[in-house]
């Protein structure tokens, strides 16, 4: 009878080398008895079921012992021109001295997530019990299939999903990134997170390329005047980042943002008929009007303006710094999860500008500045905000014990403020009265809600509509103004208060929408209700 001699631990590949001889022995012995080849076979059942299965106690559970992985987003580095597949693969690592037993590796997304799993070479977008061996590894692959010319309900421009992993109560994930469609991306395809600096020695930089412009990132305008023409698609990705700083302490900051520094410029030039949208970038269901999607637009310079405009789907519409200055026609900003538009100590001239579905103030403006605003519409329903603003100072602690003051300027014409508040407009005069001239504010014709405003008993303003707004029609809750604010119709209903109630003003003689203004008893708002 031959004897097998092994020197050493034997490795995988050995055992089942040593298991084949084992069986090659058993079957050669032709002299064997039927009690020999009983006990052969049932030692090799023994031994392969030794070598096939762990025992419990071989498995760590202790929680401390996680998985490594090789990469923490698993990327599909391509932007398909045509309909496509790619693929990739992640390590997964057990470092402990135990086997590890994955309970589920997943897709977050299910069967209808875009990508495609491969757990150590078994097909499925889900895998439990998955094992590997103490100090080992295995290979998780992911496929995904792009067809650009499907619209961007289908397949967005960036296409994200996690694989998650469940081990011993842990959830840990790498994410899955994909593109789906062709596109200009700023800074790259690679940029979420980063910072794109837009620089041109004061020159100008035209974004008039077909193909749509994916912010991936933070885009910031120095030194530039960025100009953006009619037509022109501008998609922001947003989300978490998150960095070191020089001392190495984690930073988590919000991801996608246009800051125009203050040598840098924005000129958005849209039409009627093309108009220049700034948005998320998911527009699949249900995100297509989803607020807080990405951060929004920080203007630190002169000479910005935007013209037919719409501004949607962020944290907060515009925002413009101290001493910057911007023009606003023919815009609308909505679909925010916090105020649509920001000015502190600023300067802002808006013209038939429509605000709505703001999560916070529809117009915010603080620490003073320069403001108009002609024939513009603020609507502000079922939030615990006012739709207007108004201040000349600026708090440095929740207490506000520490403060600043500048004076305001501030003149509404033509304007609707008004929503489901008893108190759509907010004032606050740090000066308290004693500086009228720092508090310096006037409503002209406009229509506008207000209530506890005019209580002097509740620090109020019980002279407002006689002296700051005036005249001014003070709407209740169950007077006609929109033909239908549930569904974000903000034209004027049939019997809204606010027909023919403005004043001409020189050189406005259209709507947001164009349509010609009465040129004797115009409307009051952002729309000139249209006689059938």
């Amino acid at each position: 009878m031959s004897v097998l001699k092994h020197s050493g631990p034997r490795t995988r590949l050995d055992d089942l080398t040593f298991l084949r001889k084992i069986a090659n022995i058993v079957q050669n012995q032709h002299a064997m008895n039927n009690w020999a080849r009983f006990w052969g076979g049932l030692f090799m059942f023994g031994l392969l079921l030794g070598y096939s299965c762990q025992r419990p106690d071989d498995f760590t559970t202790n929680p401390e012992d996680s998985l490594e992985f090789s990469l923490d987003t698993l990327r599909f580095d391509t932007v398909f021109t045509s309909l496509g597949s790619a693929t990739r693969s992640v390590k997964v690592y057990n470092r402990a001295n135990k086997a590890i037993r994955i309970s589920s590796i997943s897709v977050a997304s299910g069967a209808a997530s875009k990508f495609r799993l491969n757990v150590d070479g078994i097909p499925g977008n889900e895998a439990t019990d998955v094992e590997i061996l103490a100090n080992d590894s295995i290979y998780v692959f992911g496929e995904v299939t792009i067809n650009p010319d499907e619209p961007l309900s289908s397949s967005p421009f960036v296409i994200q999903d996690e694989l998650i992993f469940e081990t011993n109560g842990n959830t840990q994930s790498v994410m899955l990134e994909a593109w789906g469609q062709n596109a200009n991306y700023i800074p790259s395809r690679f940029g979420k997170g980063g910072v794109a600096l837009l620089s041109c020695d004061l020159n100008e930089v035209v974004w008039d390329d077909p193909k749509p412009y994916v912010i991936y990132g933070v885009l910031v305008i120095d030194s530039c005047t960025l100009r953006i023409p009619a037509g022109t698609q501008i998609y922001v990705h947003g989300g978490i980042a998150r960095t070191f700083d020089e001392n190495e302490d984690l930073v988590v900051y919000n991801d996608g943002l246009i800051f125009a520094l203050p040598q840098g410029k924005l000129q958005v030039e849209g039409t009627l008929e093309d108009p220049v949208v700034f948005q998320g970038d998911r527009l699949e269901e249900p995100f297509g009007e989803v607020p807080g999607q990405w951060v929004g637009i920080r203007l630190s310079s002169q000479g910005n303006s935007f013209e037919y405009a719409e501004v949607k789907n962020s944290l907060l519409g515009i925002l413009v710094d101290s001493s910057a200055q911007l023009s606003l026609q023919n815009t609308q900003i909505y679909n925010t999860s916090g105020p649509g538009l920001v000015g502190q100590h600023a300067s802002i001239d808006a013209t038939n500008c429509l605000f709505y579905n703001n999560g916070s103030f529809s117009v915010q403006l603080g620490y003073g500045g320069d403001y108009t605003f002609d024939y513009c519409t603020l609507a502000s329903f079922g939030v615990d905000a006012p739709a207007l603003s108004l201040s000349n100072g600026i708090c440095y602690d929740p207490l506000c014990q520490s403060f600043d003051i500048y004076r305001l300027n501030a003149a509404f014409r033509n304007s609707i403020v008004y929503g489901s508040r008893r108190d759509e407009i907010s004032l606050s005069d740090f000066t308290a009265g004693m500086d009228p001239g720092s508090f310096n504010i006037s409503l002209e014709n406009c229509l506008v809600r207000v209530d506890e405003l005019l209580d002097i008993d509740e620090g109020g303003y019980p002279d407002f509509l006689l002296d700051q707004c005036s005249p001014c029609i003070n709407a209740g809750s169950s007077d006609a103004v929109f033909a239908d604010a549930d569904e974000d119709d903000y034209q004027l209903d049939t019997l809204s208060l606010a027909e023919g109630q403005a004043l001409p003003i020189n050189g406005i003689l259209k709507d947001l929408i164009e349509n010609d203004r009465d040129s004797q008893t115009p409307d009051i708002g952002c729309f000139e209700y249209q006689y059938e």
